[in-house]
């Protein structure tokens, strides 16, 4: 892995964003920048971490897709690995639509399943503390990468996934099905097309559901013979083992307890905040920028606690054009609020208030008056789809790799400063800190324990 001096010395401009798809012809076959072609009806991958979100949402979401075959899965829990391919199965088992791969293997080493030159593009639902390193090396090794959200725990982690799909020319898809979510891409729409006219105040919020556990409920134990704990911990400060540091044995629809850990994970401030901060930057146009001014308190469990996340946070993020977004712990929603009315969203399936589900808007008329022909859109499909169409056309996703840094940053340097106490000033353009001594320390370096 290149030092950081070494990348700020190379790192290669943004690529520009796409609004509107390619529309191309079935019968044509894509070719990336590196000479790889790729019929373009179908795609070949892998699924890197079969655990809950991988097991509930992405092996169906990719299997059932016929313009995509999965053919291998890894993880370093068997058990795990051996319920995941059954699915994968049974699934193209009970499909009259689907085309079976001869074969599906598995692997625990996500090495052996990258070094496979027939696999287009992997799926990588590992837990938050590998998905730099595993997606880098998926995209040196020539594939193209959908990689679960938080993607990055540091802001130099993000600067390197930018970079490395920048000069591989791999396609990159943050794996976050929010911009895929009606009430968000119309939100955006509305926005981009100067339905509010100029914005005055805006408010993100994600749900308050992270809790403390006591240290003695959380022993060490026995490692379960199913599990590669080792290779689970992969850079993350080496612990013993115990069950809410990890995941419930042989169980896949529990929450796991890294989760709440600050070895591998944020928690709520990056968790929902990919969902939340994300659908509403995308609306403001400032999903590709950061903001100059970050300051926020907040409330971690007290020292007794094994679970160490923040519990509760308030967040201000100022921007060079002087808007200041306000990012706190309520119910999952954010208002953008402007001089012609305002917008609350969520996801589709929430009630705001009266049976409004998703979208509510001050006038209700803002929300049926038609777009001209003129006027900014977005494709509105879901992330799946969006990631498989752009493997096959060349396109850039509708979250690629500078979108899912900058956002996932943002967020970062909030916590940040909810962890220093500092008021950080950060320069967007040469992304360094400008003022917050102790806050320069996590620029890539990534928060692990409570004050």
């Amino acid at each position: 892995m290149p030092t950081r001096r070494h990348f700020l010395k190379t790192v290669l401009p943004l690529p520009v964003f796409c609004a509107t798809p390619f529309i191309v012809p079935s019968h044509v076959v894509s070719q990336t920048a590196q000479g790889q072609t790729l019929p373009n009806d179908r795609l070949v991958m892998g699924l890197i971490g079969t655990g809950r979100q991988c097991y509930h949402h992405n092996i169906p979401g990719f299997v059932r897709n016929v313009r995509n075959q999965v053919v291998a899965l890894c993880d370093v829990d068997v058990w795990r690995l051996a319920e995941s391919k059954k699915k994968v199965e049974e699934l193209y088992d009970k499909s009259v639509s689907l085309t079976k791969p001869k074969e599906i293997r598995t692997y625990t080493d996500y090495k052996e399943l990258l070094a496979r030159s027939d696999i287009d593009a992997v799926m990588i639902s590992t837990p938050d503390h590998w998905h730099t390193d595993q997606a880098i090396n998926a995209m040196k090794a020539g594939k193209h990468v959908s990689l679960e959200k938080p993607i990055i725990r540091t802001v130099y982690e993000g600067q390197l996934l930018v970079q490395t799909a920048a000069e591989t020319k791999r396609i990159f898809r943050v794996d976050s099905e929010f911009r895929s979510q009606k009430s968000a891409h119309q939100a955006a729409e509305l926005v981009c097309n100067g339905r509010l006219g100029t914005i005055k105040k805006v408010l993100v919020c994600v749900p308050e559901s992270d809790v403390a556990i006591p240290r003695a409920q959380c022993p060490d134990m026995p490692v379960p013979a199913e599990l590669d704990y080792e290779r689970w911990q992969g850079n993350a400060p080496k612990a013993p083992y115990t069950l809410n540091r990890v995941h419930t044995p042989q169980n896949i629809g529990a929450r796991p307890g890294w989760m709440r850990h600050l070895y591998y994970c944020d928690g709520m401030v990056t968790n929902w905040g990919t969902h939340l901060l994300n659908g509403c930057l995308w609306a403001l146009g400032l999903d590709r920028t950061f903001p100059v001014e970050i300051r926020g308190t907040g409330t971690y469990p007290d020292a007794s606690s094994f679970w160490n996340v923040l519990l509760s946070f308030e967040i201000h993020y100022r921007y060079k054009n002087g808007l200041e977004i306000v990012y706190k712990t309520d119910k999952p929603f954010y208002r953008i609020e402007g001089e012609k009315g305002t917008l609350t969203v969520s996801f589709d399936w929430q009630d705001l208030g009266g049976g409004i589900k998703g979208i509510k808007a001050e006038p209700e008329s803002l929300l049926s008056k038609p777009f001209p022909d003129s006027a900014i859109h977005f494709p509105l499909r879901s992330e799946k789809e969006d990631f498989i169409d752009c493997c096959l056309t060349g396109q850039e996703t509708l979250e690629p790799a500078t979108v899912g840094h900058h956002v996932t940053s943002t967020l970062l340097l909030g916590h940040i400063a909810v962890r220093t106490g500092e008021t950080i000033t950060f320069d967007p353009d040469a992304e360094k800190f400008i003022d917050g001594p102790s806050a320069k320390v996590y620029f890539d370096k990534p928060i692990v324990g409570i004050p």
